[in-house]
């Protein structure tokens, strides 16, 4: 049986790259480790870390297709950060103007979770532990 040790990293690719190098590093506070500019790709990729664990990779591609959110589409659903405290978690995004949708509670753990957007709509859970 193949025996997976943990998530590398997850692949973001974005439509507006100063934008969403904004969000993920100023709103979300995530940490640079490494910036690249691939010429031969028009790309830029820019690695970042959660928690000091690198677990991001944000990509730039010249006109990348739109991403189908709404209505849910097959695929990779969303992207999940874990919280301690979810009220203050979305105050922290309100103060840059990201609006959250209402907490909920998980059914199956009790626990309250939200969702809000990155620029280009990927869906972003909060999780309270």
């Amino acid at each position: 049986m193949l025996k997976l040790n943990k998530i590398h990293h997850i692949a973001i690719i974005c439509s507006d790259y100063a934008v969403s190098k904004r969000f993920y590093t100023e709103v979300l506070g995530l940490e640079i480790i490494q910036e690249v500019y691939r010429a031969e790709r028009k790309s830029y990729k820019l690695d970042l870390a959660v928690g000091g664990q690198y677990q991001i990779e944000l990509f730039s591609f010249p006109n990348p297709p739109k991403r189908t959110s709404r209505p849910e589409a097959a695929g990779l659903r969303h992207l999940a950060f874990e919280v301690a405290d979810i009220e203050a978690a979305i105050l922290a995004l309100s103060d840059h103007k990201v609006v959250a949708e209402p907490i909920r509670i998980d059914e199956h753990t009790g626990k309250r979770f939200t969702f809000f957007a990155d620029p280009d709509g990927l869906p972003i859970e909060l999780y309270e532990q």
